[in-house]
């Protein structure tokens, strides 16, 4: 059996980077909020309509009937159940962004924390997040880092590159409202990182003034 050349054992031992344009992640993150914004809404007509086939078999009772307007021309009052529902798909399409996310940054922190050694509190592992994963991800590093020294992490990023085009023709709330679910991606690759580092935390958006975003961080005291 010939043994294999010097070249291709060092290749299996070492591969080489396989890269891709810096747009991708853009363009990837604006096609999965459109993709899973008409799943989640494909599955709630569903659900809906199997509703609807019980209470005619008899299986369920029906539901009961909506509260009566005490207002005819109370305009926000005729459209909660049409904000309710968009409210309950929007917020569907988040948690399986967030899903999605956890994923990627799974494995974006075994690929970035293959040669390192392990981290010794919860300290430096917020600072692998705030430079190496930062510089991976957005190709920057987060610009100010705040903790209370008990858990709780405040990263902040000024001009959030996810973010950083979302405007709308309807105004500044409906930009805020559309950017939030382009955030939900990047939370949770930073909660997948952490988990698959070995620090279990929650990791909570919030934006106020776009393209800036800011992650607040908690993880157990005991880390």
């Amino acid at each position: 059996m010939q043994a294999a050349p010097a070249s291709a054992l060092s290749a299996l031992a070492d591969p080489p980077a396989r890269l891709v344009d810096g747009a991708t992640m853009d363009y990837l993150l604006i096609e999965a909020v459109n993709a899973l914004r008409v799943s989640s809404a494909v599955a709630s007509a569903r659900a809906r309509q199997i509703e609807r086939d019980m209470v005619e078999a008899g299986l369920v009772p029906p539901p009961p009937p909506p509260a009566k307007q005490q207002n005819p021309r109370d305009s926000s009052s005729s459209t909660s159940g049409k904000v309710s529902g968009s409210a309950d798909e929007d917020e569907g399409v988040r948690s399986r962004l967030e899903a999605i996310g956890i994923h990627v940054g799974g494995s974006f922190a075994e690929r970035l924390c293959r040669d390192r050694p392990l981290f010794s509190d919860s300290l430096d592992v917020i600072k692998f997040v705030c430079k190496e994963l930062w510089v991976s991800c957005w190709d920057k590093q987060v610009d100010n880092l705040r903790t209370n020294h008990r858990g709780v992490y405040v990263l902040q990023d000024h001009a959030f590159k996810p973010i950083a085009r979302i405007s709308s023709w309807e105004g500044r709330q409906e930009a805020l409202k559309r950017a939030k679910l382009y955030v939900a991606l990047p939370a949770g690759i930073i909660r997948g990182a952490l988990s698959r580092i070995g620090f279990q935390g929650t990791v909570v958006p919030e934006i106020t003034t776009l393209p800036q975003c800011t992650f607040q961080i908690k993880l157990p005291k005991n880390t």
